[in-house]
């Protein structure tokens, strides 16, 4: 709910803050003190289109923050707002906007700078403005349909539909994407046949080029390798090679050992260690002289092998390795031609079960909201009665639509309608009722959807116009009841009726100074709320009879 609203240099308003409280809250004044100014204001501060004209007269620029309360909804949209623009998400929310003389505006949220238009969404989830000439939420048909279902307590069903929805429109793309790649390879069927056919005769292996290209490479300098070994080989086991000499110390160390007295045995084992590892190393050579093959025929074998994986690789866009895995694909795409009736009728016949059970749950569904119209319609028209509006008449209208309507929400269209005269069709709110009309089905539909809207502060400006007596009293009656279901009710009025009804009453006037006149409002204790009462029974001079009857009118409310 709104908690402050602090006004800076707007029009004739130098300096106000006003601390709001949950429930009814009233201001009456004057004609022309500066009512209309305090909504302008709130306005502001929600995002609405700034206009120069605000900044005060002399003033550089205007300036309007707006607290709320938004009492630790974790459900809040507000709270959805603020994640999805990674801003603080605290209890307590500020939205500030200032505007200069030229025009200019910036807009904060918690003291980070915004954009005006993430300053109205916010505010569109704060506050509703209803009156005579503009209204908010309601009046958009966008959320008829849920507003409906929070009424009847179908939010768990609606939830159904949308999981039938998606199932449905999963399995549908499903299957229009199979029979699209089904088309695409019946194309290029024959092409996929020889491709394959050509992979299947090259045979390609995993990580063969690599192992190609190593063999190669040794091919290519045989001769220069067989010639470095055998020469390291004849250094080693050669007339004159390392084998030999080696023997030949350890023969002849091992006749004088004996005489050592054991100091020589470190010697002998490094040796004999020395020994057995050329030896091991001559195997290893005489190995690699057997391993590479100085015929000229399997060079050109392996080079003819590689080229033509390398010539395989760049006709199709792939790498040697990838080779593998293209001929994969493209047999799975060849089965999918020899497959694709039993594939694509399988995909449809799952597809279609799931669009009869979608459309078997919308149908409930439908059902249920069309019932739930025909109570909220019943309930709306009671509203209506002591409003002096027993003639018009409100419908809630739910139509299915086409297959192009349908959604995750169902298959309805939901529209609330009026006829505000005997015999004639009903239409859209606001092209059916007048200004005061449309104000008071405003209020019956609130008090009949108190329960299940989100937006916690609703503003009500002037919505007693053209009435008095009894409906008047009706209006008070239905604004207070809202103001008593944890909502908090903003009332802008000339009716003492209505003003008699609040929990909390502010009076606005004008006062001038010095030659300069501002805009002041103050909070009324019980002897002045008396008085302005009065004032707004009789007009200028407050008549006995006048305080008799709003004494009348507060009755115990004064105590």
């Amino acid at each position: 709910m709104l908690v402050t609203l602090t006004i800076r240099d707007v029009v004739l308003i130098e300096r106000l803050s006003l601390a709001f409280r949950p429930g009814l809250c009233v201001l009456t004044g004057e004609t022309g003190a500066g009512k209309s100014i305090l909504l302008d204001s709130l306005g502001l501060a929600l995002g609405a289109r700034g206009d120069s004209g605000l900044v005060r007269h002399g003033c550089d620029q205007a300036s309007v923050t707006a607290e709320f309360d938004l009492g630790g909804r974790a459900d809040h949209p507000a709270f959805a707002i603020l994640r999805e623009q990674e801003l603080e998400a605290e209890d307590t929310l500020v939205l500030r906007r200032t505007l200069t003389a030229d025009g200019r505006s910036r807009c904060f949220v918690n003291d980070q700078p915004v954009g005006v238009t993430l300053l109205r969404r916010l505010g569109e989830t704060l506050v509703e403005v209803h009156g005579q000439f503009e209204t908010h939420g309601l009046m958009d048909q966008r959320i008829h349909r849920d507003l409906l279902d929070d009424y009847a307590g179908l939010r768990a069903g609606s939830g159904a539909v949308a999981e039938a929805w998606r199932a449905w429109r999963r399995l549908e793309q499903e299957r229009v994407q199979a029979a699209q790649e089904a088309g695409k390879a019946r194309a290029e069927e024959e092409y996929l046949r020889h491709a394959v056919e050509e992979l299947d005769q090259l045979a390609p292996v995993e990580g063969e080029e690599t192992g190609l290209a190593e063999r190669r490479v040794v091919l290519q300098h045989a001769e220069k390798l067989i010639e470095a070994i055998t020469q390291a080989y004849g250094e080693l086991s050669g007339e004159r090679g390392a084998e030999r000499s080696l023997a030949s110390a350890l023969r002849t160390l091992g006749r004088i050992a004996e005489k050592a007295g054991g100091r020589l045995d470190p010697v002998i084992t490094a040796l004999d260690e020395a020994a057995a590892d050329i030896a091991e190393a001559a195997r290893s050579l005489q190995a690699l002289v057997a391993d590479v093959d100085t015929d000229g025929g399997s060079l050109d074998r392996i080079e003819e092998r590689l080229f033509a994986l390398r010539a395989a690789a760049r006709k199709h866009a792939t790498s040697v390795d990838g080779l593998v895995a293209l001929r994969a694909d493209m047999a799975r795409r060849l089965t999918l031609i020899e497959d694709t009736g039993d594939i694509l009728q399988r995909l449809a016949t799952q597809a279609e079960q799931a669009k009869a059970a979608y459309l078997a749950a919308a149908r409930a569904l439908s059902q249920a909201r069309t019932a739930a119209a025909a109570r909220m319609d019943r309930a709306v028209a009671a509203e209506l009665k002591p409003l002096r509006m027993e003639k018009a008449r409100f419908t809630t209208r739910v139509a299915q639509t086409g297959e192009e309507g349908w959604g995750p929400q169902g298959i309805d269209d939901v529209a609330f309608l009026v006829a505000t005269n005997p015999g004639a069709p009903p239409g859209p709110l606001a092209r059916i009722a007048s200004g005061g009309e449309l104000a008071r089905f405003m209020l019956a539909l609130k008090v009949v959807l108190a329960q299940v809207g989100t937006v916690p502060t609703l503003v009500f400006d002037e919505v007693d116009t053209g009435v008095g007596g009894a409906v008047a009293d009706a209006i008070g009656e239905r604004l207070a009841t809202l103001g008593g279901k944890g909502l908090q009710v903003l009332v802008v009025t000339h009716s003492p009726q209505v003003a008699a009804r609040g929990g909390h009453h502010w009076n606005v006037r004008k006062r001038s100074s010095a030659g300069r006149t501002q805009t002041e409002v103050v909070e009324l204790g019980p002897a002045d709320r008396l008085e302005e009462i009065a004032r707004m029974l009789s007009g200028a001079e407050i008549t006995p009879a006048a305080r008799a009857a709003a004494e009348s009118l507060l009755g115990t409310r004064l105590l």
